[in-house]
């Protein structure tokens, strides 16, 4: 029982460092794109100018928001939801059994998007390709779907051995 202990007392701060993290990024790249498409409008209706590359900066901090989200959506256990089944259910061992379902139907759909990103990702490495006006490599915002795929597939993990878990419980 202390060594079960003893390892949720590391794994915790781990992710409360995760989730600190995320939530930086979400912020960040929050702050880039609303500021970046305000001086867009800015330069183009005010000041009359045209600022080449900005949309592709504004495209790379908008995929690591949507990216960051769905992280943070799994990570609270909001991404996937059925609320109406759900809340229906009384009875704890089935709503095990439906958070289990959910749990390993998000592990076979993330488990193919971990493969799709990995395939993209080594094909744009193959392939280098560059966006037009700052010649940002494309792997990067690529790389971002690859870690949205692993955090989404940790945490649909998490879910399904909390909800084996409770299970075995009776």
């Amino acid at each position: 029982m202390l060594a079960g202990n003893k390892s949720l007392s590391v794994v915790k701060p781990i992710g409360e460092a995760i989730a600190s993290a995320l939530s930086a990024v979400a912020v960040v790249s929050s702050i880039v794109v609303a500021g970046l498409m305000f001086f867009l409008v800015i330069a183009r209706y005010v000041l009359g100018l045209s600022v080449v590359g900005l949309h592709e900066l504004i495209t790379l901090a908008a995929v690591a928001l949507y990216m960051t989200g769905a992280v943070i959506a799994s990570r609270k256990r909001e991404h996937l939801t059925v609320d109406w089944i759900a809340g229906n259910m009384t009875d704890p061992q089935k709503k095990a059994a439906h958070d289990l379902l959910i749990a390993v139907l998000t592990i076979v759909v993330t488990g193919f998007f971990i493969v799709w990103s990995y395939y993209m990702f080594t094909w744009g490495m193959k392939r280098p390709q560059s966006t037009p006006a700052y010649q940002i490599p494309l792997w990067i915002p690529q790389f971002a779907i690859g870690v949205a795929a692993v955090g989404c597939f940790s945490y649909a993990l998490r879910d399904a051995i909390d909800a084996l878990f409770r299970l075995k419980r009776r």
